[in-house]
Protein backbone atom coordinates (compact mmCIF):
# COMPACT_ATOMS: atom_id res chain seq x y z
CA UNK A 1 0.00 0.00 0.00
CA UNK A 2 0.97 3.48 -0.85
CA UNK A 3 -0.20 6.39 1.47
CA UNK A 4 0.21 10.32 0.60
CA UNK A 5 -1.07 13.23 2.82
CA UNK A 6 -1.82 16.52 0.83
CA UNK A 7 -2.10 19.37 3.42
CA UNK A 8 -4.27 22.59 2.05
CA UNK A 9 -4.59 20.96 -1.22
CA UNK A 10 -4.98 23.14 -3.92
CA UNK A 11 -8.59 24.11 -5.65
CA UNK A 12 -7.29 21.87 -8.90
CA UNK A 13 -6.11 19.52 -7.23
CA UNK A 14 -9.67 18.86 -5.05
CA UNK A 15 -10.97 19.63 -8.75
CA UNK A 16 -9.16 15.79 -10.21
CA UNK A 17 -10.51 14.30 -6.47
CA UNK A 18 -14.34 14.75 -7.11
CA UNK A 19 -13.96 14.15 -10.88
CA UNK A 20 -12.72 10.71 -10.64
CA UNK A 21 -14.90 10.25 -7.01
CA UNK A 22 -16.66 6.73 -7.76
CA UNK A 23 -19.94 7.85 -7.08
CA UNK A 24 -22.10 10.84 -5.19
CA UNK A 25 -21.01 11.09 -1.57
CA UNK A 26 -23.38 10.17 0.78
CA UNK A 27 -21.78 12.35 3.57
CA UNK A 28 -21.19 16.17 3.00
CA UNK A 29 -17.50 17.25 2.13
CA UNK A 30 -16.66 20.39 3.26
CA UNK A 31 -13.90 20.60 5.50
CA UNK A 32 -11.42 19.93 3.14
CA UNK A 33 -8.04 21.05 5.32
CA UNK A 34 -5.83 17.82 4.19
CA UNK A 35 -6.68 15.22 2.37
CA UNK A 36 -4.96 11.33 2.90
CA UNK A 37 -4.40 8.96 -0.47
CA UNK A 38 -4.14 5.31 -0.06
CA UNK A 39 -3.36 3.20 -3.08
CA UNK A 40 -3.70 -0.43 -2.86
CA UNK A 41 -5.93 -4.09 -3.74
CA UNK A 42 -9.67 -3.85 -3.48
CA UNK A 43 -10.05 -5.75 -0.29
CA UNK A 44 -7.20 -3.59 1.58
CA UNK A 45 -9.20 -0.44 0.63
CA UNK A 46 -12.47 -1.54 2.31
CA UNK A 47 -10.51 -2.47 5.03
CA UNK A 48 -9.04 0.76 5.23
CA UNK A 49 -11.91 2.88 4.50
CA UNK A 50 -13.57 1.23 7.30
CA UNK A 51 -10.72 1.60 9.82
CA UNK A 52 -10.08 5.53 8.91
CA UNK A 53 -13.84 6.13 9.08
CA UNK A 54 -13.83 4.62 12.91
CA UNK A 55 -10.75 6.12 13.87
CA UNK A 56 -11.50 10.16 12.95
CA UNK A 57 -14.20 12.26 12.01
CA UNK A 58 -13.25 12.23 8.15
CA UNK A 59 -15.14 11.38 4.83
CA UNK A 60 -13.90 8.39 2.62
CA UNK A 61 -14.27 8.25 -0.91
CA UNK A 62 -13.17 5.81 -3.56
CA UNK A 63 -11.30 7.28 -6.39
CA UNK A 64 -11.46 6.28 -10.06
CA UNK A 65 -8.30 5.33 -12.25
CA UNK A 66 -6.82 3.70 -14.90
CA UNK A 67 -4.77 0.75 -13.09
CA UNK A 68 -3.52 -2.33 -15.12
CA UNK A 69 -2.38 -3.86 -11.65
CA UNK A 70 -5.99 -3.47 -10.75
CA UNK A 71 -4.97 -1.28 -7.63
CA UNK A 72 -7.41 1.19 -6.47
CA UNK A 73 -7.89 4.38 -4.26
CA UNK A 74 -9.64 6.17 -1.60
CA UNK A 75 -9.41 9.40 -0.60
CA UNK A 76 -9.93 10.72 3.36
CA UNK A 77 -11.12 13.80 3.59
CA UNK A 78 -10.66 15.91 7.14
CA UNK A 79 -8.93 18.65 9.38
CA UNK A 80 -5.26 17.57 9.33
CA UNK A 81 -5.25 15.97 12.74
CA UNK A 82 -8.13 13.62 11.28
CA UNK A 83 -6.89 12.74 8.29
CA UNK A 84 -3.36 12.39 10.26
CA UNK A 85 -5.14 10.18 12.63
CA UNK A 86 -6.51 7.70 10.17
CA UNK A 87 -3.46 7.21 8.33
CA UNK A 88 -1.69 6.34 11.33
CA UNK A 89 -4.58 3.79 12.32
CA UNK A 90 -4.54 2.57 9.01
CA UNK A 91 -0.74 1.52 8.99
CA UNK A 92 -0.77 0.28 12.71
CA UNK A 93 -3.81 -2.00 11.77
CA UNK A 94 -2.39 -2.79 8.47
CA UNK A 95 0.77 -4.17 10.53
CA UNK A 96 -0.98 -5.82 13.58
CA UNK A 97 -2.95 -7.81 11.09
CA UNK A 98 0.54 -9.19 9.30
CA UNK A 99 1.98 -10.12 12.60
CA UNK A 100 -1.10 -11.96 13.96
CA UNK A 101 -2.21 -9.37 16.70
CA UNK A 102 -6.07 -9.42 17.48
CA UNK A 103 -7.48 -6.40 16.08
Amino acid sequence: MEYRIIKSPSKGTLDILFRRKGSASTSPIEDNDAVGLVQGRLIDMVFAADIAEKAAGVVVEDIKGQCPQNLIMIAIFGDTAAVEAAIKEIQYKFESSKTGANL
